[in-house]
């Protein structure tokens, strides 16, 4: 049943127009009841619930969550994850303790974990990596003993779901499995570096090596059962968390979106290598953002891996759709909407040559459908040499500047497999920030997908900039900023601090101001606080024509440190948190004007209509003024 604060909201976002408000975390930053924190958080904790529940009063629809795959001990970018296994970080440990999880871990081994926990308010990342290594090597032990013992109840009921999910989902748990084995033996290095070929194209043996491979593939699962059933558990166990952690956010009538990210982690890469592009990397092209561009070193998936044609001739689908298709339907399994980022990087993805200096390589790198004139990636151009403007450069949106139809179906082909797994493309959510290449506008329009508008970055000087809220359309996604910029509330000190508040102030004024007025007066008092400056840029979100908001917990709680610092390799990174008792800490920021007001941002959408819609709405209007800033 939905409280009366979420009722107010939701009204009031229909009345706007607003389709989605989305809430964006990562599991990391979630709270954790003290008694269960072991130094990172996770949607699955019970101290989780506080954030659903807030979430739901304020009228969010959504959680827009972060890549949810397994991070390596000294990498807690979630962008560099697993893409089928899921993060054992994520495993709420305290249920484990409890005889409906088995008590496959001691309560013991728990309180000494969580008292061991470096003190803080942030992510204790390489504490909390093998504090969940440690507890759940205990609990795989436990539940060996268990089943030797011939389980029963809860134990015997938990041997039951794990031979069925081994037997389910056997194509990537043996593949995850064999790469952890295999890690482990050759002292904990990414398979790039092991010195046995062998191990290195296990997956993928040249011609001719395919029964020895085979043979050692048996070998290895044969003498480390253990181990591989171990992984299952864990794996059991993280699955089975997160559904109980989307059934109770569907309970609070919020939707979980997935982050599709672009990268290709480690592990998977070892899985993929007979579809890789062999010898080239992707990265981002130079942009507004990153005048240099970013040598991201993912794996790309080889077009002619795209298609294949079976022994009667028929063309199908390859090895590389494939595995993409696999993949997003396992996504869309567990969530109902995902936001796709980077999705250049599966229309048009800028690469560059491995080896050698990554920053000047990828400066000199080249869209990988878009190059006739580049020798070694001509035989991938769909575009044709008279389909390019020579006279700019390369990364250009204009670069490509026509396609026909059946070239618009060969860069989409890709993207298609995604949206087609989608129940409501609507749901898809494409991470298009100021680079929109002709190609990709193309491929969005095909779907009728939206782009990112990031109004902190707008160009007042600029009316027909990307991330003016004005410039939006009806599918786009606003947002203040994301998990990757500065918090609004950093940016509006900057702008009053540098004396730029005053235009910020006056552009505001004409999005959020009817007719009569006092802009004058409004102008002022915004530009000279801070506070006011971020909470109207907040109010701007709901004017339209963008329908679908995005709001970063970052932003919401009025933090002024950011999440990320993109291009930059620090301990800061990933590790801020939500603190424990947030649904109280949230409504004491609210009224002393230092986190952003949910009521009042919508009530001030709502005037901006003019006068005779706010008589319309003038006893909505009246309840979103008495609950602002309460």
């Amino acid at each position: 049943m939905s409280s009366p604060a979420r009722r107010l909201v939701r009204e009031a976002l229909d009345a706007l127009g607003v389709r989605r408000l989305l809430l964006g975390v990562h599991d990391a930053a979630f709270p954790a009841h003290p008694s269960e924190d072991i130094g990172r958080g996770t949607p699955c904790a019970e101290g989780a619930v506080e954030l659903l529940e807030l979430a739901s009063e304020l009228g969010f629809d959504g959680l827009q969550l972060g890549p949810s795959g397994a991070t390596s001990a000294c990498n807690p970018s979630p962008y560099d994850g697993t893409l089928f296994s899921r993060s054992p970080l994520s495993i709420a440990l305290l249920p484990l303790t409890r005889p409906e999880g088995a008590e496959l871990l001691r309560a013991e081994t728990l309180a000494a974990l969580v008292e061991g926990r470096p003190r803080g308010d942030r992510v204790a990342y390489g504490y909390a990596f093998e504090a969940a290594r440690r507890a759940l090597a205990e609990a795989a032990g436990r539940f060996r003993a268990q089943r030797a013992a011939g389980a029963r109840g809860s134990a015997a009921d938990l041997a039951r779901r794990l031979d069925a999910f081994r037997a389910e989902h056997a194509d990537w748990l043996v593949r995850d499995a064999l790469y952890e084995i295999l890690q482990a033996s050759h002292g904990g290095a990414t398979w790039r570096a092991w010195p046995s070929a062998a191990d290195r194209s296990l997956l993928a043996p040249a011609p001719g090596a395919e029964a020895a491979a085979a043979a050692r593939r048996e070998e290895l699962l044969g003498r480390h059962r253990d181990e591989v059933e171990a992984y299952a558990l864990v794996q059991l166990l993280a699955h089975e968390q997160h559904a109980a952690f989307r059934a109770r956010a569907r309970s609070l009538g919020l939707a979980l979106f997935a982050d599709f990210q672009v990268g290709m982690s480690e592990r998977d890469a070892w899985a993929a290598q007979r579809f890789l592009l062999d010898g080239w990397l992707m990265g981002a092209p130079p942009s507004r953002t990153d005048p240099g561009g970013q040598a991201w070193g993912f794996a790309v998936l080889d077009p002619r891996a795209y298609a294949e044609v079976d022994a009667s001739g028929v063309r199908e689908e390859g090895p590389a759709a494939r595995f993409l298709r696999a993949r997003v339907r396992k996504v869309m399994s567990e969530h109902d909407g995902l936001r796709v980022d980077h999705p250049h990087g599966l229309v048009a993805p800028w690469v560059y040559r491995a080896g050698g200096d990554p920053a000047a390589a990828v400066r000199a790198g080249a869209r990988l459908f878009c190059s006739p004139d580049v020798p070694d990636l001509a035989g991938f151009a769909i575009a044709r040499a008279e389909q390019l403007d020579r006279k700019l450069q390369r990364h250009a949106d204009g670069w490509v500047v026509a396609l026909e139809e059946e070239q618009v179906a060969r860069h989409a082909a890709l993207l298609d497999l995604v949206v087609e797994a989608a129940p409501d493309r609507r749901d898809v959510a494409c991470e298009i920030l100021s680079t929109l290449p002709y190609p990709l506008s193309r491929v969005a329009a095909r779907h009728g997908l939206g782009r990112f508008r990031v109004t902190q970055k707008a160009r007042l000087d600029d009316a027909a900039d990307v991330y003016r809220g004005e410039n939006a359309a009806p599918e786009d996604w606003i947002m203040l900023g994301s998990h990757d910029t500065p918090t609004i509330w950093s940016v509006a000190d900057r702008w009053v601090g540098s004396g730029g508040s005053g235009e910020q102030a006056a552009y505001l004024a004409s999005r959020l101001l009817a007719e009569g007025e006092d802009r004058a007066a409004w102008i002022r008092s915004v530009a000279a606080d801070p506070a006011a400056l971020a909470q109207a840029r907040f109010a701007e979100l709901f004017v339209g024509p963008a329908r679908n908001v995005m709001v970063y917990f970052t932003d919401l709680l009025g933090s002024r440190a950011p999440y990320n610092v993109p291009g930059t390799v620090s301990d800061q990174n990933w590790s801020l948190r939500i603190p424990h008792g947030v649904r109280r800490e949230h409504a004491d920021r609210v009224r002393g004007a230092r986190a952003l007001d949910v009521p009042g941002a919508l009530a001030r959408a709502l005037r901006s209509r003019g006068a005779a819609f706010a008589a319309s709405h003038r006893d909505l209007l009246a309840a979103l003024d008495a609950a602002a800033r309460r």
